[in-house]
């Protein structure tokens, strides 16, 4: 009965957490109360019966209060509820560069290095990680967006130009595809950098070519092709480029690209009579 009574299973209740006994605890004293010796209920719970005689003399000396469970104690947190809002403020939407830094994206140490500017609290990498994490924080890949980008422009080419380029293609036959120029640097950064979980940053930056030396071009359908120049990538490695593609495909070719200089011309590189 009082097995059922207590709704224990049969396991060590020592094993329990705080909680879990907290309320064997109120439970017990209880069942005492009631008319249940201590070392029965001792024996249902698997605890020692001077674990159960230990609480009833709580009882009697500070009530319920005294059987409730006791915050964990452990170092104290050495930056305040508010300094951790202020810091995620800090962090989240904002580029580090704004904050003298030389980088773009957030690492540990850089933001180590803001705790310990802006709050004199030395925290060690693996702490700053572990505060990062209980922040909401994550460590994503950022999508970069040129700063030049019209976002109304491009939505009205997806809605209006691109439907039309579309039926002409599918009209004659011809094979789609989305051409553009790639710039090859060794400083190129591919690291990650702290945000939410699940809102993946942008890191905007000038969308300008440094270095170009490769064109490449994808189809709707997932085909790639691309060719790696020395130097630059100018009128007539576009136009050999585009040649090529009219080589592989098996029917007329629509090459859409950008408002990048080389393709700024369509009379120049004779881009018709490619098509």
């Amino acid at each position: 009965m009082i097995w059922h009574d207590l709704g224990v299973r049969d396991n060590d209740g020592r094993k329990l957490d705080h909680q879990t006994l907290e309320v064997l605890r109120m439970r017990a004293v209880e069942q005492v109360r009631a008319g249940v010796h201590p070392e029965e209920i001792a024996e249902a719970l698997g605890l020692h019966r001077k674990t159960v005689y230990g609480w009833l003399a709580k009882f009697r000396e500070g009530g319920k209060d005294s059987l409730k469970a006791k915050p964990v104690p452990g170092r104290p947190p050495k930056l305040s509820g508010q300094q951790i809002a202020l810091l995620y403020a800090l962090i989240v939407g904002r580029d580090p560069r704004q904050m003298s830094f030389e980088f773009a994206l957030w690492t540990r140490e850089m933001v180590r290095q803001v705790i310990r500017r802006e709050f004199s609290v030395a925290l060690s990498v693996v702490s700053v990680g572990r505060l990062l994490r209980t922040m909401g924080l994550s460590p994503q890949r950022p999508l970069h967006r040129a700063y030049q980008q019209n976002p109304e422009a491009v939505q009205r080419w997806k809605d209006e130009e691109f439907p039309a380029i579309r039926a002409a293609a599918k009209a004659e036959g011809a094979t789609i595809y989305f051409a553009d120029e790639a710039g090859i640097r060794s400083d190129y950064h591919s690291g990650t950098t702290w945000a939410p979980v699940g809102k993946t940053p942008v890191v905007r930056n000038t969308g300008a070519r440094y270095s170009v030396n490769m064109i490449s071009a994808i189809s709707v359908q997932g085909a790639l092709r691309f060719t790696v120049r020395e130097g630059t990538v100018n009128a007539g490695v576009f136009i050999d480029f585009c040649k090529r593609l009219l080589h592989d495909s098996d029917g007329p070719v629509y090459v859409v690209v950008d408002r990048a200089p080389l393709a700024s011309r369509q009379d120049h590189y004779q881009v018709r009579g490619l098509h």
